[in-house]
């Protein structure tokens, strides 16, 4: 059998002309007739060559992989118990009672959390309602990289930036609901370091909390972009980014002008870290004043997540946090999306074993993140367990994304949530953003549901989640995680029992 995606997606439009007759190795329809019209990503590709490598309506819209990977999270279930308890007292046995809380940091300084989640960085829609939805919840909010060009009203000065009022606007609409949890992260790509976003963030806005981009994560490589006139390319190429082909080119300039030019495309550096950089450059934005900083990944072959834990250890992160395939992304290659990676069940087994050796040496270890198409409680339940004790965060970020934007849509209609958060806020309530009430409702579901699996389970603190608490329900899933089959389980147990 196949598990990927036959060739046609929604993410780009393109649909097979006989989608229940078709070879699944190629992705084409079984009969291709010579009198289609091209629906399928093949025909479209005669039409518009490579910008079918990535999403339509992407400024609108957050993308995920569509591949059924052969292991999965639904391949293992929660293993329930009904004796005995940890973590709570026999007179506190009800679901309410199990702890959400949790703290992050490798320093004396730590960042208090409601619930173990981060929502990551991803493509700027409803950016007002993800970041107030985070404070509100108490969790960790990341600021995506890039956003010195998303701002109209940037400015850039000998080369850095002295002027990014969408920046503030950012802090604004999570610290001014912020009460004592949750933190808001800025990332910076090659491209953001080179004009200094970081030190301004922390002189200007007052940011005390940072992330440094290892590499990208769903796409894998550098992000790009369509530019649409040659004035754009120009400022662009100026402003010291890539431009692909180079506007500055007579040979260019010459084709442009006949209208035999290639579309212009602005290429974000791919970084290229080195441990000593990441040391000293973590040292330098501490001595700037960045109290926390983490570092963003990739599911990248094994030998480098060791070498990023190692790097990130040494430097004396607070946080690593990994994107698994099967995460989603605004602009990424789609069948890069797709095809590359390792999903989170294989993920999360690679880091345990690294962070175990680390462990072993005596190594400083960061609180580990791990995301990948999370978005219910019995995800982030097995997330935990299989990650148990070095993953100790989610990362969600579709999932609030799209609970922001029903509460932005159905705005009249929202009642759930206001009660509570006036009884915090007063009469600002009426200020907040509808969405950043949609995302406090959907986070309180997810609470109230994960509180209860912890109790089906009879833990009442997240340190107490373990391995154990899964069951494989295939050999293969087994073989993953290391977790015994369901049929081999217990057995010892049973049999000490009948002795």
């Amino acid at each position: 059998m196949s598990y990927s995606r036959y060739n046609a997606t929604t993410t780009n439009r393109t649909k097979l002309r006989t989608p229940r007759d078709y070879s699944p190795f190629s992705g084409m329809c079984a009969v291709c007739a010579d009198d289609c019209p091209g629906t399928c990503e093949i025909g479209r590709s005669a039409m518009e060559g490579s910008e079918l490598l990535y999403p339509t309506a992407k400024a609108t819209s957050q993308m995920a992989s569509e591949k059924d990977y052969p292991v999965d999270f639904s391949h293992l279930n929660i293993n329930g118990r009904c004796f005995g308890y940890e973590g709570t007292t026999p007179d506190k046995l009800a679901y309410v009672h199990a702890d959400l809380s949790c703290v992050i940091g490798s320093g004396e300084e730590k960042i208090k959390l409601k619930a173990p989640y981060v929502f990551p960085a991803i493509a700027k829609l409803n950016w007002e309602s993800y970041y107030a939805g985070a404070a509100l919840a108490g969790v960790v909010a990341v600021i995506g990289e890039a956003l010195p060009t998303s701002d109209p009203e940037v400015v850039i000065e000998n080369g850095k930036v002295v002027h990014l009022p969408r920046l503030k606007a950012m802090y604004d609409a999570f610290y001014q609901y912020y009460q004592g949890f949750g933190a808001l992260f800025l990332q910076a790509n090659p491209d953001d370091e080179r004009l200094g976003l970081l030190e301004y963030a922390i002189e200007k806005v007052g940011f005390v909390a940072v992330e440094l981009k290892l590499a990208q994560a769903a796409k894998g490589i550098q992000g790009m972009g369509k530019v649409s006139t040659l004035d754009e390319a120009m400022e662009l190429k100026k402003k010291g980014y890539e431009v692909y082909p180079d506007p500055e080119d007579p040979n260019v300039l010459q084709s442009w002008e006949k209208g035999t030019a290639e579309p212009f495309y602005k290429i974000d550096s791919l970084p290229d870290w080195k441990e000593e950089w990441l040391v000293q450059r973590v040292r330098a934005l501490r001595e700037k004043g960045a109290k926390f900083i983490s570092v963003k990944t990739g599911p990248f072959r094994p030998v480098d997540m060791a070498r990023t834990l190692k790097m990130a250890s040494n430097a004396g992160v607070d946080l690593v946090l990994v994107d698994s395939a099967g995460g989603g992304s605004g602009n990424s290659p789609i069948r890069m999306m797709n095809e590359w990676g390792y999903p989170p069940v294989y993920m999360e087994k690679i880091l345990l074993q690294i962070c175990e050796k680390m462990q072993g040496k005596g190594m400083l270890l960061p609180d580990v993140a791990i995301a990948g198409g999370f978005t219910l409680e019995d995800h982030v339940f097995k997330a935990l367990a299989l990650g148990s004790p070095f993953i100790t965060l989610v990362g969600m970020g579709r999932g609030p994304m799209a609970a922001a934007m029903v509460g932005d849509t159905n705005a009249e209609f929202m009642t759930t949530g206001i009660p509570e958060l006036k009884g915090l806020y007063g009469e600002k309530v009426k200020d907040i953003p509808r969405g950043a009430v949609g995302i406090y409702n959907y986070i309180n579901r997810i609470n109230t549901g994960l509180r209860q699996l912890m109790v089906l389970c009879r833990k009442y603190t997240l340190s107490s989640i373990q391995p154990t608490d899964l069951v494989p329900l295939t050999r293969e899933s087994a073989d993953v995680t290391g977790i015994p089959f369901a049929m081999e389980q217990d057995q010892e147990e049973i049999d000490r029992i009948f002795k």
